[in-house]
């Protein structure tokens, strides 16, 4: 069990394809404060169906996009 799973799930089932949450969402969401392990936990995310893609430190948001199956690249 991930301390991140709430949000891995919440982002499994938001089903868009690409978009961003604030760090503040973020937190809400994880029910945690989000903080340098996240750039190791990120890699569990794959197991959804989703990746981390931009984060930006300046903006204090993440962008999240849906991996795309072979079949539909």
């Amino acid at each position: 069990m991930s301390k991140y799973d709430s949000l891995w799930n919440w982002i499994q089932n938001n089903g868009t394809d690409k978009f961003s949450l604030t760090y503040a969402e973020i937190e809400k969401i994880a029910g945690i404060p989000i903080d340098h392990s996240f750039l190791t936990y990120k890699k569990e995310l794959t197991e959804y169906g989703y990746k981390v893609g931009k984060i930006s430190m300046k903006e204090q948001k993440i962008m999240f996009e849906r991996i795309m199956e072979i079949g539909n690249r």
